[in-house]
């Protein structure tokens, strides 16, 4: 019954990896790359060749991974930026808490282990 059951397991998955496989990329991606609605197109005078430049470029991009340098690079400082402020907090609490122990054997295991010896002696 087991071998039974991995069987048609097996045999579900080859068919699914048959069916994504087989199939352009295009059907899975997260958003149809559709043409812009016909007021954004005449938003834009034709007078204007950065903004015509900034549209024309804007449609040949697919939706996706960004691989424009600049937008990494805004990217990348932001989560630095805050996977510092991130590693400045743990520091600072690693830090204390140490201090805490520290303080916690200085004031009260040590005092108790120096009664315990002169108790037993």
């Amino acid at each position: 019954m087991v071998l039974a059951e991995c069987a048609i397991v097996a045999a579900l998955a080859m068919v699914a990896w048959h069916l994504i496989a087989g199939q352009p990329s295009a059907h899975f991606s997260p958003v149809p790359a559709a043409s812009p609605p016909a007021q954004a197109q005449t938003a834009v005078p034709a007078s204007d060749p950065l903004g015509a430049q900034a549209e024309s470029r804007s449609r040949s991009l697919l939706p996706g991974l960004s691989v424009d340098p600049s937008f990494w690079q805004r990217r990348l400082a932001d989560l630095n930026r805050g996977e510092n402020a991130f590693e400045q907090i743990e520091w600072r609490l690693v830090h204390s808490a140490m201090g805490a122990a520290a303080r916690y054997v200085k004031s009260v295991v040590m005092p108790a282990l120096a009664g315990a010896e002169r108790s037993s002696r």
